[in-house]
């Protein structure tokens, strides 16, 4: 996976800084998946990446959180021949005012598929929008799993996560291909330490 990995490095995906995070926390490293959809042979390799991940579960629909997790959940959905919906995460004022959109079932099973983990707030608020109609969840897939808790928040509630990387797994890869130094990854190692 380490070409992956490089892939993303090598688009800006993976920025080594001082980031404000969604939570307001501040980190070391930032990931922006909003890059890849301009790189098409890169989105491929994450969707096969995915599926792979993916392959061992068992789920009706994709269910990407937009903004970030929906190009990635699309490339999935390709690739798999896969019928995706997505939860809207801010309720619609027009049109038919549906909080998902895309042709469901009550009663079937949705994989949430999403770009990064952190925290796991905006996983719970798309699983709730899902379960209000009638969806069921029991498996989130996303690409990277910070390792900030978000998994342990959301096994807690009855939710399996899975990830193609995890943070320190991404870090190893990045060292090992040279693309940053034992100092960058010691800087990111130690900030998981103090807020796990």
């Amino acid at each position: 996976m380490s070409t992956l990995a490089q892939g993303l490095f090598e688009i800006g995906a993976v920025k080594f800084g001082e980031f404000t995070l969604k939570s307001g926390e501040i980190s070391p490293i930032y990931i922006d998946l909003r890059r890849v959809v301009a790189e098409p042979k890169l989105l491929k390799e994450i969707a096969l990446a995915m599926s792979q991940q993916a392959r061992t579960l068992t789920y009706d629909l994709l269910a990407p959180i937009p903004l970030a997790g929906l190009p990635l959940g699309l490339a999935l959905s390709l690739m798999k021949d896969q019928a995706l919906i997505y939860p809207r995460m801010e309720k619609k004022q027009h049109g038919t005012r549906q909080p998902i959109e895309g042709i469901y079932e009550l009663g079937q099973t949705a994989l949430l598929v999403d770009d990064v983990l952190s925290r796991a707030t905006s996983k719970l608020e798309a699983i709730a929008v899902l379960e209000a109609e009638g969806l069921i969840v029991k498996d989130i897939l996303v690409l990277i799993d910070r390792e900030m808790g978000g998994a342990e928040a959301l096994a807690e509630r009855g939710y399996s996560l899975h990830a193609v990387y995890t943070l320190r797994q991404l870090l190893s890869d990045l060292r090992s291909s040279k693309l940053i130094n034992v100092e960058q990854e010691t800087i990111v190692l130690e900030w998981l330490e103090k807020v796990t």
